[in-house]
């Protein structure tokens, strides 16, 4: 199992958890998992999300590997101009 920090605005969609922990061996696993045990995130996870893995964001990298010791962190949409 992954562990998943939630920040901010998505910690309501989590029911206020800060942290949860989801099945999955890649980025695109990871989100499908927290659309299946927290249906309320899945708008936020469809307009998009960024996520911290070990430090470093990740926008649409669906493929990006994750494993049990990886540090993650999900995070509204980071842009910049």
């Amino acid at each position: 199992m992954v562990k998943v920090a939630i920040w901010g605005s998505l910690r309501e969609a989590t029911e206020g958890a800060a942290e949860v922990e989801v099945e999955a061996a890649n980025l695109r696993q990871l989100l499908d998992g927290l659309a299946e045990r927290h249906p309320a995130i899945r708008p936020q996870i469809e307009r998009g999300v960024s996520v911290s893995i070990d430090g470093l964001i990740f926008n649409d990298s669906w493929f990006q590997p994750v494993s049990p010791d990886s540090e993650v962190v999900l995070l509204p949409r980071i842009v910049g101009g």
